[in-house]
């Protein structure tokens, strides 16, 4: 399959794209065995395209235990069979591109699943061979070398180190089913280039990068020093050479990155974005932020300035398939998110949260640059409490029970509030149980309602669409202005171009809306005298 050119003029449509995030194994069920599938993507493409996104992300298809939600890839170049196959794949990518959606697969270099064929061929090696050199193989401490070989802790809690039966001890910063790969190795690079080059080829419009941030370790592997730099593992030097080497394979599709880098330093991150490196990363600042007026607008402010200097554009995000949904979290007296904050039974308040998460939606696609939208907040998801016996994310089992996870915003989306299962399309349970509540959110319910969740992504993402004043403005560093504009405490105001206004009010009390000629869109009723409610969101066209 020949991979899919752009034409000159749709070249950078990255730079203010909507780009809708499907976790494939709970957006639909195709053929009714409790998984998603890609049958049941393509079946719901129509649904996509009403809705208004430019792009689709896919998280892990591939072949994988699903140790880690298929952040355990046992190989890159098969699709599940849990999920279909590669020509569905293939099929998939084109049906989606002539209905003027692209395609965006995510790709896993930090490490492989424990079923991949090369580290079943290192378990089978001898220490200190050619195999095992492709991860993170070292002899314990100790004694009898019982202790692990260095104090790094996993990023799911606990050692990242597992011991096999010869005594030596692998490297994995993740589940034990993850081992990480070494990138020293030449053949490490030349693998997930070829893998690059076989997704491009069959028409991926661009690769999200998993971990982007954690490839390169030192090769000593000591002992972690707090505030020492280089980090032994975290945003090591080498990396860039194999961005700058990436880049170089993406330009010859003209294929687009985004890469998963939390980095708390400005500079640093910004490196990643320079111009042949990453074209993007997810702004994990905004998705974090508390529902606090003057922390957003900071969140927003060093956005936009760490990116300016590369001439990238800003990615914003309120949610993933690792966060809180953001109705919940909205709902909740600590509206941030924080992985170790994360606890059972917290209390939340569901109508504040969807008030606060329709204001936030409004936010988000009024800034410029591009914006992601995860599966399932257009319905204006919860996150779902989980049986405890039902729960299958490692963070919670590695966490003894103390972490939730992240199964809550991972359950199977609602389609049709009659049929069973919420319209998912299994003919089963699905692989993890919706809660009661579910029928009520279905999409086809929403569709007929002009005041659900879906109407006003729906209505939102279309002015976005259409409206010039949200554009990608030429050669401006940040995709278009963004003019900060006199309110009162507590109000975010600001202005884009061609006249186009956003509004939010965190103040607590109703305001008046700023001088204009027309109201575009609002996330709930202004009150009787004409005043935007507090935690509400308003689109203006300006007088101008």
């Amino acid at each position: 399959m020949a991979a899919i050119r752009p034409t000159e003029a749709t070249a950078s449509w990255w730079r203010d794209a909507a780009i809708y995030q499907i976790y494939v194994r709970s957006f639909a069920d195709g053929d009714g065995d409790g998984t998603g599938d890609l049958a049941g993507v393509r079946a719901r493409l129509p649904y996509l395209v009403e809705l208004g996104v430019d792009a689709l992300w896919f998280t892990p298809w591939y072949l994988s235990p699903l140790a880690d939600g298929g952040y355990d890839v046992a190989d890159y170049r098969a699709i599940d069979p849990a999920f279909g196959h590669l020509a569905e794949a293939e099929k998939l990518i084109v049906e989606a591109r002539e209905l003027g959606i692209r395609t965006i697969i995510d790709i896993v270099p930090n490490h492989v699943s424990d079923q991949h064929s090369w580290f079943r061929a290192a378990l089978d090696a001898a220490p200190g061979s050619p195999e095992r050199a492709l991860f993170h193989f070292r002899e314990g401490r100790g004694d009898h070398g019982e202790i692990p070989p260095n104090d790094w802790v996993s990023e799911f809690g606990g050692t990242p180190w597992t011991r096999i039966e010869d005594g030596q001890w692998y490297l994995h910063l993740f589940a034990p089913g993850q081992p990480d790969l070494n990138w020293a190795r030449p053949a490490v690079r030349q693998e997930h280039e070829d893998v690059l080059r076989f997704w491009f080829e069959r028409g991926v419009a661009g690769v999200r990068i998993d971990s982007a941030a954690l490839l390169a370790k030192d090769p000593a592997l000591p002992d972690f020093v707090k505030d020492v730099d280089p980090h032994p593992y975290v945003d090591r030097d080498e990396l860039h050479d194999i961005y700058r080497s990436w880049r170089a394979i993406a330009d010859t599709y003209d294929g687009v990155f985004v890469g998963e880098v939390w980095l708390p330093d400005s500079e640093r991150f910004a490196r990643y974005l320079r111009p042949d490196e990453l074209h993007t990363a997810f702004n994990f600042n905004f998705l974090a932020c508390p529902w606090d007026a003057g922390l957003l607008r900071s969140a927003i402010d060093d956005t936009l300035a760490e990116h300016a200097p590369v001439g990238a554009p800003a990615t914003w995000v309120l949610c993933n398939h690792d966060v809180t949904r953001t109705v919940t979290r909205y709902g909740r007296e600590a509206t941030g998110f924080d992985f170790a904050a994360k606890v059972f039974d917290t209390p939340t308040d569901l109508e504040l949260g969807t008030r606060r998460a329709r204001a936030a939606a409004l936010l988000s696609l009024a800034l410029p640059g591009a914006v992601y939208l995860y599966q399932g907040e257009e319905l204006g998801l919860p996150e779902a409490d989980i049986p405890r016996d039902r729960i299958q994310d490692p963070m919670h089992l590695r966490s003894g029970g103390i972490d939730p996870g992240r199964d809550g915003c991972r359950v199977p989306l609602p389609w049709s509030a009659a049929e069973p299962h919420a319209g998912f399309g299994s003919t089963v349970d699905p692989w993890l149980p919706q809660p009661a509540s579910w029928p009520s959110y279905a999409a086809d319910e929403q569709s007929a309602d002009p005041g659900s969740m879906l109407r006003l992504y729906r209505e939102a993402l279309g002015l976005r669409r259409a409206g010039p004043g949200f554009a990608a403005v030429p050669g401006e560093s940040a995709d278009g202005r963004l003019n900060w504009l006199p309110s009162s405490p507590g109000v975010l105001a600001f202005a884009r171009t061609e006249g186009l206004i956003c509004v939010v009010n965190l103040s607590g009390s109703p305001v008046p809306l700023p001088g204009h000629e027309e109201i575009l869109l609002t996330s709930a009723p202004l009150d009787p005298a004409g005043l935007l409610p507090d935690d509400t969101a308003a689109w203006l066209r300006g007088t101008r």
